[in-house]
């Protein structure tokens, strides 16, 4: 069993937790994810590391309430244990000293962001970090990013905090201020990480990004994950979940992305029906 030992609500629907996890800590690095389930008659569910302490042997996970299990783990508290916490999967960032990186993150995706973006500044890199929301209200870990980031930008949908429109408004403008940028990771929601790629494409900037949204067991036994890079399956949980953004087939992706929405759908209302 796997203590919750901290719960934040960073929104309405957006939840952090730190879980006691002493192995998975021990061993995590970024980029990598875990597995949990919360009880004998839960589902699997993988969530991105946000981040882990070695020392206190904690990982902490950061997840929006988006379907049955996500709900239901939300409404867990402090003291409360989760069944299994499987970690860490999936291949680990690539970190090393590029020059410039331009870091960016899309809502919940922020979270699996902050671990690679202090690792790539201790890596000794330049890091442009770009994080973007429908609104102020929505955004997270400005303070934790900002301190490993060597320029922080902000980009609001509706314009209530930093630059109003999309985090490619900001990235264009750094392009056409002449930034020399050595490298890109975006992780958010699959339509952001497309047309970021779309952008970065056309200056041949090498973009990885995170497919983790498609992910269901975890293990590369079920095959819900996989995905079209470079002409070829891959397993997002085993081969990723990071990927060079330019190979990812992003149409197929979006369109399996969506293979479970009404199954999805009748789990929440049946769980709406027992409460």
């Amino acid at each position: 069993m796997y203590e919750i030992l901290e719960k934040q609500i960073l929104s309405d629907t957006v939840k952090l937790m730190k879980i006691k996890a002493p192995l998975v800590a021990k061993h995590a690095k970024a980029g990598q994810f875990i597995i949990l389930r919360i009880d004998e008659e839960g589902e699997r569910i993988p969530l991105t590391i946000a981040d882990y302490d070695r020392k206190k042997g904690t990982i902490t996970i950061i997840f929006m309430e988006v379907g049955k299990t996500t709900i239901q783990l939300g409404k867990m508290n402090k003291g409360e244990k989760t069944l299994n916490f499987v970690g860490p999967l999936g291949v680990a960032s690539e970190i090393e000293k590029f020059g410039t990186v331009v870091c960016i993150g899309g809502g919940v995706g922020i979270a699996p962001l902050y671990p690679i973006i202090r690792a790539l500044k201790d890596a000794g890199n330049y890091v442009v970090s770009i994080l973007g929301a429908r609104n102020e209200s929505l955004l997270m870990l400005e303070k934790e990013i900002d301190e490993f980031s060597d320029e922080l930008h902000i980009a609001t949908d509706d314009g209530s905090k930093g630059t109003k429109g999309f985090v490619t408004t900001v990235l264009q403008k750094l392009i056409d201020d002449g930034v020399k940028v050595n490298m890109v990771w975006a992780i958010g929601p699959v339509i952001m990480m497309k047309v970021v790629t779309d952008l970065t494409r056309k200056y041949d900037l090498k973009t990885i990004v995170s497919l983790n949204p498609i992910m269901v067991d975890g293990t590369g036994m079920c095959g819900g994950c996989r995905v079209s890079i470079d002409g070829e399956t891959k397993f997002a949980c085993v081969d990723g979940p990071e990927f060079d953004g330019h190979k990812v087939d992003f149409e197929n992706l979006m369109l399996r992305n969506r293979r479970f929405v009404r199954e999805e759908e009748k789990a929440c209302k049946m769980l709406k029906g027992v409460e």
